[in-house]
């Protein structure tokens, strides 16, 4: 089914000129697993929106396309979902943030998932 790493994606759009709508397509043509979280309903591709922090379960990555304003919601929750990584995509850097998910022992990311997924490195 799915071959490569699931991930939750917070902050998502259906709006096609976003980069967090560009994120999941791009995730879903490398096969992997996508669980999205938005303000409002929606999907992309086969990827439904979720408006409430579900337990999503082994969710190895998560990325981020909401602004470091909007974060302190979210921290706890990922925190609970115990990630291997968190992406801080562009204008989403945190360091509050950055520094509670290292006390976890999860490890933060500063960098762009579509180009990790372009470059293989995702």
């Amino acid at each position: 089914m799915y071959m490569n790493k699931t991930t939750l994606l917070i902050g998502a759009s259906t709006k096609p000129q976003r980069y967090a709508f560009k994120a999941i397509t791009e995730l879903r043509a490398h096969d992997h697993r996508v669980y999205a979280l938005a303000i409002k309903e929606g999907k992309v591709e086969d990827v439904e929106f979720q408006t409430t922090k579900a337990a999503f379960e082994d969710v190895d990555t998560v990325t981020l396309y909401v602004g470091p304003q909007h974060q302190a919601d979210y921290m706890d929750y990922v925190i609970s979902l115990k990630p291997k990584r968190v992406i801080f995509n562009p204008g989403t850097e945190n360091p509050e943030f950055k520094t509670k998910l290292e006390a976890e022992g999860i490890t933060p990311v500063e960098a762009c998932t579509l180009v990790l997924l372009k470059t293989n490195q995702y």
